[in-house]
């Protein structure tokens, strides 16, 4: 059993190794592959990857570091995708070019999350085509890769016949976040139904030991002002009376958004991305077009890994708090071996809708339910969504469509169409605007549209 790891010098990278090897007699892996184009982060992320295997839970799975896709792939069961196009420099660029322009600036959201799709599409596409060149005839894909509702619109039209899953882990952050708020010890007991596209959901019921738990949360809002633990509340306290920077995080106004949107639309939990687009002009009004979510990522989960390998390698000693472990390498893994060994526990999955919700566009890829087992997703059909849902979703649908026909087609008037039909731009000259500005920025890496 090979597990190869596609951006495999990701700060998550650590994370998904430690779930993976947690789970090395379910999984029964041999080896483990880390495949990066950049070399030298890749093998400094290795080091600890290397600790974490070997001198930490003292495995014997074999680790191999490479920058070639064919001994990354050759006999792999399972290729973990995670890349970023781009890096940290074009996700600032993502996010502060249409602050610029008064609009939301969001990796995965709005003119951001068009433009990171864009870089993404083809490279996401010539990993399919080596994994199939190269790996396991039963392999699976399994992809993290952002923003992850263009990347799936992509493989549905350009490789329908991918071994590809595209999942998310944020619905699971989110019950995470319900579990520790309402002092629930284990969230992976935590039972859920959700509807939407990926980052654009809603939960319609969630429930623990036969508890109906999804009021419970909404009344923890309601009087929290924000879905956040008791200790995080506290923590952001305290650094508001430092003048601590981590009191002005962007990440928190995500969470108190929720109480907003509850109270504006109390029937279903939001997905906390929908703050992007229902709370747009409080999203800009609260941004800081100078220093973005990616800054705050380089100044904190960036730096805290790099400084504790650089600090490993001078003294022999590897602080865990240096990476970060849990729902995220969690959630991918525990998908591997729901498909190895046909368990069929459910997971959310990003699929094509095939009249799953029987009133939305039959190509639509939607994130839904289904149960895993060893011949993929058993998607659970849902009921149709009211017409509120059902028309945000249409909207955001055919956006992420046209921004993949643009991209494929190299149509300068397609990304256009995209860039004004998104619920964040408030007209297209503010969308044209945007879109020349991008195109400069991402002359490396788009296609040339004409």
């Amino acid at each position: 059993m090979i597990i190869a790891i596609v951006g495999g010098g990701s700060t998550f990278t650590p994370g998904i190794v430690k779930s993976v090897a947690l789970r090395k007699d379910e999984l029964d892996v041999n080896e483990i592959r880390l495949f990066d184009i950049d070399k030298e982060r890749q093998d400094k992320v290795a080091v600890v990857v290397d600790w974490i295997l070997h001198k930490e839970l003292k495995t014997d799975i074999k680790l191999t570091v490479t920058c070639d896709e064919r001994e990354a792939y050759t006999d792999a069961s399972f290729i973990f995708a995670q890349m970023r196009v781009g890096k940290y420099a074009m996700r600032e660029q993502d996010e502060k070019i249409p602050l610029r322009h008064g609009c939301v600036g969001q990796e995965t959201c709005g003119c951001g999350g068009m433009a990171y799709g864009m870089r993404t599409i083809n490279p996401m596409i010539h990993v399919i085509d080596s994994v199939e060149k190269y790996a396991a005839k039963d392999h699976w894909i399994l992809n993290y890769s952002n923003p992850a509702a263009i990347v799936a619109e992509a493989c549905r039209k350009l490789r329908p016949n991918a071994r590809i899953i595209n999942i998310c882990d944020m619905p699971i952050a989110i019950i995470d976040m319900i579990a520790q708020s309402l002092n629930i010890p284990d969230y992976t007991k935590i039972e859920y139904n959700y509807f939407g596209l990926n980052h654009f959901g809603w939960f319609t019921s969630i429930t623990y030991e036969d508890r109906d738990i999804l009021k419970e949360i909404k009344s923890y809002v309601e009087e929290k002002k924000i879905l956040l633990p008791q200790t995080y509340i506290d923590a952001i306290e305290a650094h508001k009376k430092v003048n601590d920077r981590h009191a002005q995080s962007s990440w928190n106004h995500v969470w108190q958004s929720v109480y907003t949107m509850l109270q504006l639309f109390p029937e279903y939990l939001p997905n906390t991305y929908l703050n992007y687009y229902l709370l747009a002009k409080e999203a800009v009004e609260c941004s800081n077009p100078e220093h973005t979510r990616a800054n705050e990522v380089i100044e904190t989960r960036e730096k805290k890994l790099f400084e504790g390998i650089d600090h490993y390698l001078k003294t022999g000693v590897v602080d865990k708090d240096t990476f970060y472990a849990g729902a995220h390498g969690n959630w991918i893994s525990d998908l591997a071996v729901a498909l190895r060994d046909d368990t069929r526990q459910k997971f959310l999955v990003i699929v094509e809708n095939r009249g799953t919700i029987p009133n939305m566009p039959y190509d639509a890829m939607v994130e839904v339910p289904a149960y895993i087992g060893k011949n993929g997703p058993e998607v659970i059909t849902q009921n149709p969504v009211p017409l509120f849902q059902q028309g945000l979703m249409t909207q955001q649908v055919i956006c992420e469509k046209l921004i993949v026909e643009g991209c494929t087609e190299g149509s300068y008037e397609k990304v256009l169409e995209a860039f004004t039909l998104n619920k964040t731009v408030p007209s297209a000259t503010v969308a044209k605007e945007i879109l020349d500005e991008m195109i400069e920025v991402n002359k490396d890496y788009w296609p040339e549209l004409k």
